[in-house]
Order: structure tokens, then sequence, then C-alpha cells
């Protein structure tokens, strides 16, 4: 009898709860592949090519509007601005709407924390705790457990619109789409044979061209490297601030980006930091400690999230070297009405801040040190480090011959986050060796961003009629 065997016969080694059950090598049991297999008599993968949208489907301008409720009103015409510029801007606004449609799009009930927002600019690089360049996902405000299906398939359609926003034929936009769901496929195969601790921390950023056969990106992503690098706290704190009264520093005006708060607003922001503190790891304390605050600003961010309450907050060391904290606030996820109609549990209530933080390290190899939450006047908000060395490539603007090498990195790089938290045997064996899911969703990315372009034109035309207020160019 073999020595497992006999430990496990004896039964000397328990269950224990969160740990696999000990079972001998050679078990009868169905494996995780197989299970992964099953689950294509239910969910066929051709399937996957659906898109059949509910006649309660809100246009364009109310979905727009919906999605503005409870955000800063004075922005909303900054954020409709941003949408009507590009079908690929509008789709980038536009995630609850996405949520939505997909709620009746085929899914096999395999969850896994999901970036809720997986569009093709949401890929980024950012620097670690030494300073090193690392590239993966960089956007969690809609992170939530939901279908893996639905970030592969937000992916695939947002690389398709990017690429015609380039000006890429049909066929290369098709492709993008095709690489991006094969990278994902071949990558969580990658994965489900490696033993799990090397799956877990796989695909260092050095290797992830030559894994990705992603050689025509070189010099965009050398480009974009050398920027992030750049993109500091000091940087933007020279352009951003002044010196002020007695030695410090103020945040300067640059309406509408950024502008100054009162001193009540300043003070509360600033207060929240204490909140803030009891949320990070112990050894990050003596680090804050050696800073002072010195002025808080409201900066207006991204696509999807202008309108939410985003500060920057500006501290410096004792030789005047400074910090820059992003102070922004966490919403519900646009995804949490439309979990439920898919058959997964809505997120339970609590501090949106947190669930965006965890989120976030559940996804990432490596994340932010600085990560935290916060409550502000009773609203919600994460906090982390500003201008982290971030950096990111535009897929609106690559080359169309390099669109199909950003496909297939994000794509893996998804498939990494997402085999954090969903066992990637079950995913690799639902989606199997041959292209039969990467040919439904690309099919499908193509008829989404018909219906996004659709969308796109309708909010352009409500814009120009005056039953929404745009401001273009901020």
């Amino acid at each position: 009898m073999a020595e497992d065997e006999t430990v496990l016969s004896r039964g000397r080694i328990p269950e224990v709860p969160g740990f696999a059950r000990c079972t001998a090598q050679g078990s009868p049991s169905a494996s995780p592949k197989d299970e992964g297999k099953a689950l294509r008599s239910r969910v066929p993968r051709a399937s996957h090519d659906s898109l059949v949208l509910s006649v309660r489907r809100p246009d364009a301008v109310r979905a727009v509007e919906e999605s503005s409720r409870g955000r800063v009103p004075e922005l909303t015409p900054i954020r409709v601005g941003r949408m009507a510029a590009s079908p690929f801007a509008f789709l980038r606004g536009a995630a609850g709407l996405m949520a939505h449609d997909l709620v009746g799009t085929p899914v096999t009930g395999l969850g896994a924390q999901i970036c809720g927002d997986a569009h093709a600019a949401n890929f980024g690089l950012y620097g670690d705790a030494r300073g090193r360049l690392v590239i993966d996902l960089n956007d969690f405000d809609e992170t939530v457990v939901g279908p893996w299906e639905w970030d592969v398939k937000r992916l695939a359609a947002s690389l398709v619109l990017a690429g015609r926003q380039t000006g890429a034929d049909e066929d290369i936009c098709r492709q993008a789409a095709f690489d991006a769901v094969g990278a994902y496929r071949r990558t969580m195969r990658l994965l489900a044979r490696m033993p799990v601790l090397d799956a877990w921390n796989a695909i260092a950023d050095e290797e992830l061209v030559s894994h990705t056969d992603a050689r025509d990106l070189l010099g965009t992503l050398e480009r974009v490297a050398e920027k992030a690098r750049n993109n500091t706290s000091a940087r933007f704190a020279a352009r951003a601030t002044a010196e002020g009264p007695g030695g410090t520093r103020r945040f300067v005006d640059a309406l509408p980006v950024l502008r100054r708060v009162t001193d009540v607003e300043a003070a509360a922001v600033a207060s929240a930091l204490g909140g803030y503190l009891k949320t990070l790891p112990e050894d990050r304390l003596p680090l804050l400690a050696r800073y002072a605050i010195h002025d808080v600003a409201f900066r207006v961010v991204g696509t999807g999230s202008v309108g939410t309450r985003s500060y920057v907050v500006l501290l410096l060391d004792h030789r005047g070297e400074p910090l820059v904290l992003q102070v922004k606030e966490a919403r519900a996820s646009a995804l949490a009405p439309y979990l439920p109609l898919a058959g997964f549990e809505a997120p339970v209530a609590g501090h949106e801040g947190r669930r965006v933080v965890l989120g976030q390290k559940r996804m990432q190899v490596v994340s932010d040190n600085l990560l935290g939450w916060a409550e502000v006047e009773g609203r919600p908000f994460q906090v982390r480090q500003f201008r982290n060395r971030k950096g990111s490539v535009d897929p609106a603007a690559l080359e169309p011959g390099q669109l199909d090498d950003y496909g297939r990195m994000t794509g893996a790089l998804l498939a990494r986050a997402h085999a954090h938290s969903v066992d990637p045997r079950l995913v690799a064996g639902y989606c199997g060796k041959n292209e039969e899911f990467d040919e439904a969703v690309a099919r499908f990315a193509v008829a989404y961003a018909d219906r996004t372009e659709a969308d796109h034109a309708d909010l352009v035309a409500a814009v120009k009629d005056g039953r929404i207020a745009a401001e273009a160019g901020v």
C-alpha cells in the first residue's frame, strides 16, 4: 500500500476547513477539468455568440442619466462629453448597460472575482513597492464575484471598437477579439497544468510578450514604460502645487479638472485618513507616520468615474519630498443589480471601498502597498497612491498590426487575474483545446460593437438636440 494511502486509511489527517480534501492519487472522483468539460452539455461553447437584447433595455440617454445618479451634478456634462467622443469611449462609461445586456447571454455558473469593467484601456503599467514596473489590470471600481465570461466578452467587444477607431479593417478588429479570447483560453490551460504556487505567480512581466507572441508591441511598451517611470507624485506635485505661507505647499486650481476645496471639506478628507490607516497592514504605518498632510484638492478622473467624488491629498516628508494619495469615492458596482438575474449572489452590503480594494488584491499579482479604504462624511472611499508610475497603452491609438498582439497580451492577463479566484482547471476544461469558444465570443464582440456604435450615435444626436448637456474636450 502506498504511503499516502496508508495515511488516509488510518485517518491521521482530518479534513481542515479552507483546504482541499485530501484524496489518494488515482481517486475515482471527477477532476475539476472533467467538471468543466461536463458544463459544455448545458452551455455549449458555440452559444456564446448570443446577443438578445431585452425589450426593457434603456436607450443610451436614459442609461447615462441613470448611471449619473448620485454623482456630482455639475460634472455630468463632462462625463457625457467624454462618452460622446467615440463608440469606444461610450463603452468605457457604460459598464452597467453592458451588464444589463449580458444578463441574457449564456453563463456556465462558474464564479470568479471579475474586474467588471475589463475593457482594453483598463490594463496598464504601475510601480511595485520597489519601483519596478508591473503590467496588469488596473481598474476595479466595478469588481464583484460574477461570471468570468462577462469580463472576456467586454474585453473582446472593446478591442473591436478600439480597432474601428484606429481605422483598422473589420477582419483585423475581429481577429483582435478572437486572439484575445484564444490567449485567455490557452493561458487558462497553461495555468491548469502548472503547480498551484507557480500558477499563482505565473507569467512574469518580462516573459509576457513572448508568452503571447506580442513582439510587435515591444516598441510601444518601451515608450509607455519610459513615460510611466517619470509619472510620479513628485512630478505631479511640481506641476499642481505652489509654495504657500510658512513654507508649505498648496494645490493650484486647474479648472475644471483640479480645484481647491473649502477648509471644511479639506479637513473632512484629511480626518478620514485616520480611519484609512486602520485598513492598512501594521508594517505600513511607520512609513506614513513620517509624512505630514499639507493640502487637499478635488480632481476629476476617468470616463466611467467622472462625477464621483475624488480628492488628491498632498503629503510631504521631512525633506519636503511629496507623496500624493488619491481618495476616490467608491460607489456600488454597476454590475450588482444584474448578478442575481444571471444566477449569482449580489455583493453583500458593506463598505464599497473595501469591496474595491479586496477585489483588486484578489486579482492582481502585485498591488499598491498603500491600498486601503476610508469614509468621508458618511460616503465610502478607496485610497491609493496617485501617479504611482502609472502608464497605459491607448488601444484606440495602436497601429492596426499591433491590435491583435495587444489582444493576446490582455487576454493572458485577464486569465491570470481570474485564476486567482476560480480554479483554472474548471475554466480550461470548459474552454477546451479547440477554437469553438474563441470563435463564438469574437462573433459576439462584433455584434456588441455594432450595438455600441448605435448607442453612441443616439447619445451624440441627443447632445446635438440639446436633450442632454455635454462639455467636450475636458
